[in-house]
């Protein structure tokens, strides 16, 4: 049985990796179609920002979302002074930690599978009379959906073991920012926390393997509804 500890940073962790995925999603998916069928000036540049999380450590991520986001940084001071939102420290903040380490994943995905679509399809469509927009809507987006769902799904996993952006933009702070990961770190902390510390780390073993199966088995559903 889960304990009311082990529930709560589960549902946290739940609730932010949702999140994270359903607001990043459309800017991914924006980037994608940008990198994969734009040439302009800066998209080297643009291609590394969108990988940096990838290769710097996660704790870099969180600093400077806290100087940009904090109470006191460029955007953050604005919003609380203007709005009295508050971003750091909070859930919502952890949403954020977790959709930008978790972008580069889901850009590449959607990436690639956008440039398996055959651009004759596209360019049939357009002389049929059908603008740019439903060309996308209607010939782009079912071809690329396995991809799409693929980088949702490596997204959302990638959200639920997220941890050193997380610990250093929002803290960990019981049933606010403690997820899992950081439910995990705190129970390795504590002089008898080892069963605790186990029971989480199967848990997360468990969610993060429950994702990737179910990353393969949409992408191969959705494949084998639009065809070859």
């Amino acid at each position: 049985m889960i304990d009311p500890l082990e529930a709560e940073a589960l549902a946290l962790s739940l609730r932010v990796a949702a999140w994270s995925v359903l607001c990043s999603l459309p800017v991914g998916l924006a980037t994608a179609y940008l990198l994969a069928r734009f040439d302009f000036w800066g998209k080297t540049a643009l291609d590394g920002l969108v990988h940096l999380p990838l290769v710097v450590p996660p704790v870099v991520v969180g600093y400077l979302l806290l100087v940009a986001l904090g109470r006191r940084g460029v955007v953050g001071g604005w919003l609380y002074d203007s709005f009295g939102v508050t971003i750091a420290f909070t859930w919502q903040g952890a949403a954020i930690a977790a959709a930008v380490m978790a972008f580069p994943l889901m850009v590449r995905a959607m990436r690639l599978s956008l440039e398996a679509v055959d651009t004759r399809l596209e360019a049939a469509a357009r002389t049929l009379g059908a603008g740019r927009l439903r060309v996308f809507a209607t010939v782009t987006l079912p071809l690329m959906a396995p991809g799409i769902l693929t980088g949702a799904v490596l997204a959302f996993a990638r959200s639920l073991g997220e941890f050193g952006a997380t610990i250093t933009f929002v803290s960990n702070i019981p049933g606010e920012t403690r997820t899992l990961p950081l439910a995990l770190y705190t129970a390795t902390q504590l002089p008898d926390g080892e069963a605790l510390a186990a029971r989480l780390a199967v848990i997360a073993i468990v969610l993060a393997l429950a994702a990737l199966f179910a990353s393969e088995i949409l992408a191969r559903a959705v494949k084998r509804r639009i065809g070859p």
